[in-house]
Order: structure tokens, then sequence, then C-alpha cells
């Protein structure tokens, strides 16, 4: 009844034989055909909710991809999983739920598809931790896998009045803006009612934030990955055209099936670092330093924060996107998208054509389709980039010795070194306290710890804080280090996921105010002027992690199992540690 052999398919536990009469009379009930049901299994994944912009439209998008699957002769089985929003989320104790969520997203897709025994996966998502998660659950089932992004949010415009500011009314208006936006009320350089005025028109439409934030990151990293078709992740999530790409990885997922082409034949060490470089020519959020090792973990390869940041050294940045540039995700599809990044990116050698995608094709065939070229607004030709070396930086010190990560994107190389005294917050509240009231001075370097995976816990972003500075115009006069995390809408000079962590006793840990801080982006160094015997005699001294309020529940949970940030945050032993593959049962 269907051209597709069942015999070593997961859903012939649950369609085929006497013995699973009961399991077809569900799938009955449900109004399937006797075809349908003898047909492959497809888990359509969305992370559709009423959360945010970022996930309002996958429901939509999902009905387009389940008719791909249909007319490719499959039966598509759709079904739902969390999201935690970051820009909700943000500058409260509700950031704690990020980083934890890609993992509950994960493991819920793993969960439903083993529990239901289907055949291939098809994940919609739109969120900074959603993508990500959708991804490491394709990879750790190894089934065959299609990704689709949800689409970024249309631009704002703000009105034309006197009572805005001339900058916020001349550019494309993001999130971004509004949290800087806010540390200008603050200082008094907005009113109430410009401030209420930005509010209503900076998020005009579903979608994600527009920025090469997280979320378009991970989309681009989607397509650079081979997980999703190429040129998929760019359209905006109101254009109905959208559909058309859901349709065909309907249709793509159910080919990769024909041909048994599964999710870690796509993502390799190769692709992953095809994905890095990416990131880094579009100056992409520093999440990626995170997300790329959990990936990479599903598929027991060791691709950590040392190799994503090598491959960040040597790749030119680009593609001139905000947070550090000018334009957002509509312009860059309207530039050609992902596609003619990578082309410029192989014209320099730093693609690896041979990888397999989601089409079926090698990156290098799919390259080939594409007759686009840069157009020298978005995207620059490689040959004469914004910046010669990456958007983003890896930092290693007596600071940092498991490293740390800073997005250089649209800084000077002037500003890219700083030394100052230590500021020291225990967590982010207290440093956003002390930025609302002026409680740090020019030249120093703010620190937050307490703010790692497991002593956060859920390591926060914090772009509350740093769009605060921003807004104060002290962006450039104060650098901020965290083994926390930073929003892909970050600007200034700001390292993140120093590492280990101060709970896990790290050198952060043991900062006090007044020491002296160099952070050193074009050297790559991270540093405190302290002695070995210094920081030996505080680590004697020090009282321990710091005491949470989460003494159960998931976080508590998560706070147990996560590991190491330069291995990705990742909370179970991964492909290594594997004795079966799902696919294979």
């Amino acid at each position: 009844m269907t051209k597709f052999d069942k015999t070593k398919l997961p859903s012939r536990y649950v369609t085929e034989g006497p013995a699973r009469a009961p399991h077809r009379s569900y799938y009955y009930a449900m109004g399937m055909t006797e075809e349908e049901i003898h047909q492959p299994l497809v888990g359509v994944a969305t992370c559709w909710n009423e959360a945010a912009p970022c996930n309002i439209a996958l429901s939509r998008q999902a009905q387009a991809v389940k008719g791909g699957v249909k007319e490719a002769h499959g039966t598509p089985r759709e079904f739902t999983t969390i999201t935690v929003t970051d820009g909700i989320a943000m500058g409260h104790e509700g950031m704690r739920s990020s980083l934890a969520s890609r993992e509950a997203i994960a493991d819920t897709v793993e969960l439903t598809m083993r529990g239901h025994c289907y055949d291939a996966l098809v994940g919609l998502a739109g969120c900074d931790k959603s993508l990500p998660g959708m991804m490491m659950a394709m990879v750790r089932l190894n089934v065959p896998s299609v990704f689709i992004y949800g689409g970024s949010i249309l631009p704002g415009k703000a009105p034309q009045v006197d009572e805005i500011p001339e900058d916020f009314r001349s550019r494309d208006l993001t999130v971004q803006d509004m949290f800087e936006a806010v540390g200008r009320h603050q200082n008094k350089e907005l009113s109430d009612k410009a401030l209420e005025m930005l509010e209503r028109v900076a998020c005009p439409s579903a979608g994600a934030c527009g920025g090469q934030f997280t979320a378009n990151t991970m989309a681009c990293v989607s397509e650079a990955i081979g997980l999703a078709l190429m040129n998929s992740s760019g359209m905006p999530a109101p254009y109905e055209s959208r559909d058309q790409y859901g349709e065909a990885s309907g249709h793509a997922v159910m080919h990769l099936l024909d041909k048994n082409i599964r999710a870690r034949d796509v993502v390799t060490q190769k692709s992953l670092e095809n994905a890095a470089r990416v990131v880094a020519c579009t100056g992409g959020s520093t999440n990626a330093g995170l997300h790329l090792p959990a990936i990479a973990h599903e598929a027991g390869i060791d691709f950590y924060l040392d190799d994503v940041c090598e491959i960040f050294r040597d790749t030119p940045y680009f593609v001139d996107l905000k947070p550090g540039g000018q334009f957002v995700a509509k312009d860059l599809f309207d530039a050609g998208g992902i596609p003619v990044v990578m082309k410029e990116l192989r014209k320099a050698g730093l693609i690896h054509e041979d990888c397999v995608t989601a089409s079926g094709r090698s990156i290098g065939e799919e390259l080939d389709r594409i007759d686009r070229e840069a157009d020298g607004r978005v995207i620059y030709p490689i040959d004469k980039p914004i910046t010669k070396t990456g958007g983003v930086v890896g930092l290693k010190g007596n600071l940092a010795p498991a490293g740390a990560i800073v997005k250089v994107a649209g800084i000077a190389a002037e500003n890219q070194v700083f030394t100052g005294p230590a500021r020291v917050f225990e967590c982010e509240e207290d440093a956003f306290a002390a930025v609302q009231n002026r409680g740090y001075e020019e030249g120093e370097v703010i620190v937050i710890r307490n703010e790692g995976p497991a002593g956060g816990p859920g390591m926060r972003e914090m772009l509350a804080t740093t769009a605060a500075l921003s807004g104060q115009g002290m962006g450039k006069k104060v650098a901020l280090i965290t083994d926390g995390r930073f929003s892909g809408a970050t600007r200034g000079f700001c390292v993140g996921h120093v590492g280990p962590e101060a709970a896990h006793g790290g050198p952060i840990a043991l900062l006090q105010n007044g020491d002296m801080i160099t952070i050193n982006a074009i050297e790559g160094e991270l540093s405190v002027d302290l002695s070995d015997e210094e920081l030996a005699k505080r680590k004697e001294a020090w009282g321990g992690p710091r005491e949470t309020i989460y003494a159960s529940g998931a976080l508590w949970k998560y706070a147990k199992l996560v590991g190491e940030t330069y291995k990705g945050a990742v909370t179970h032993p991964g492909g290594k540690a594997e004795r079966h593959v799902y696919m294979d049962i």
C-alpha cells in the first residue's frame, strides 16, 4: 500500500501485524485511513504557543509541512513542545528557565518520537532555545530530519514625531531598541510618552527578533549545518510564501527517509565547522558557542567552545547585521540570504562543500544552483570584508582557564582592549540596580557572577543590564564579564561564558572589588592581575557556591545535571555513551 518498506522502520511496532490491532484502533479513532496507517509516520514537531510573536505563526506553517508529507506518501503526526521566550523572560527570574528549556525541548521531542515510534521528523521552531533544542533532538534520535525556522519579525518603524529622538526615527527598530530605550528613559533622555509610542511599534508582526540575535543566528546555522533547506530561514514569518518552504520540507523528509539519510549523516565535524563559519561572518550571537557544542554532543562529536572560537578567529566578518551593524534579517533575505553568504565563504575556501544537506544534495551542489552575488551593502564581498576576523572572539587566561567568549562585531579595534578595576556583583539584579542608580564608575569592569548554568541556576542572559549601559551612553566606557551569557542583541564590550563558573570554584568566584582585569579581544586574553599564589590562597578561603532558592523542581534538577559551559552546558552523556540508536530499534 506504500512504496516504503516498513519492516525496518520504527513505526512497524505500532502499525503492523495482528498484535497491533489495538494500536491501529486508536489511529482509526482519529480518522486515519488504512493506507495512512501503513505509511511511514512522520513527526511534525512545533514549538507553537501564545507566549511570544516568535512562535505564533508556527501552527500555520506546520499545516504546509503536513501537506508536503502527505503528497510524498507519508503520514504526518503533529505534536507540540514548550518554548521559553527570552524577550519576555529577560531581566527577571524567568530567564533562569530559558537555557533549561533547550534541554526540555530536546527531551520532550525525543520522548514523543520514541513513545509513538515515528520514522522521521520535521521540526519547526522560532525562539532562541527552541531552534537548538529541536536540532539536538534530531541528532539525538538520528532519524531522517528536516528543520524549518518560523521566520523573523518585520522591522519596526518609529512615528515621525518630535517627541521621539531622531536616531530612533531614522532606523529600523527591533526589540533591542526597546531595551536600550529603557536605559535612555532612565537617563531622562526619553519621555514616558516617547517610550510608550516606541513599545507599540517596535515589534509589528509575528516572528523572531529581527537582528542577528540568537534566533536568527541559529536559523542561519540550520541552513549552514545542512538540517534545513537552503534559503528556508530568511523569509519573514508573516510572508505566507513561507508555506512553500514548509511544503518542500515535508517532501524533503520523505526523500531522506527513502534514501535512509539520517541527521548524523548531515551533522558532522565538517558541517559544524561550516555552521561556525556562518556565525562568524554574520556577526552572530555568542550563544552559538553554547549551542553548536551541544548539537555536536548529541552525535558524540567533541566540538567545544575552543573549536568554535578557532574558526571565528580566521573567518572574515562581512555581513552587516544588527546589533553590531545596520541591517535586519529581512534585509539579508532580500540580499539573497545564507546561500549568497556561503558562496562568498566558498570563494575563500572556507566551506566544506561535500557535506550532505536536507535536500539530499551536497553543500557544493546547492551553492552551484545559486546565481546571486553579494550586494556590497548587506553582504560585502569576502575579499572586502567589514573586518578581517570574525564577529565573535574566544578568550582565555587566568580568569577564564576553560574559556570565555565576546562579540566584537561593530566594535573598533581600538576598543577591543580594556583594562580596569573590577566592580563585583553577586547576581544580575544587583548589577542592574547599580546601573540604574549609576553605582559604577567609568573605566570599570563590571563583574556579574553566580549566573552560570549550575550557579544561577540557568545561565541567564544580561540584555537588560547591557542595554541600560548602552542607553546611558556607557557602552564603550565600561566593560562587563559574567559566567552567565548575553543576548544576541547585546552591544558593547561584554564577555560571557566565563569558565569555570563561580559555582564550580572558577577564578571569577575569587574576584574582589578593585582587582585589575584585562580583556584583550585582539590577543584572545581574559586575565586578572593576581599571582597564582594569591588565587590559590583565595580559593582555599572560598566559602563554596552561593546558595540559591531553587531547592526543588525543574531548575534544581537542571543545576544538578548540567555540565561545563565550554562543552555546551548539556545534561546527559550524549552520543558517545549510546548503546543503541533509536532508528534501529
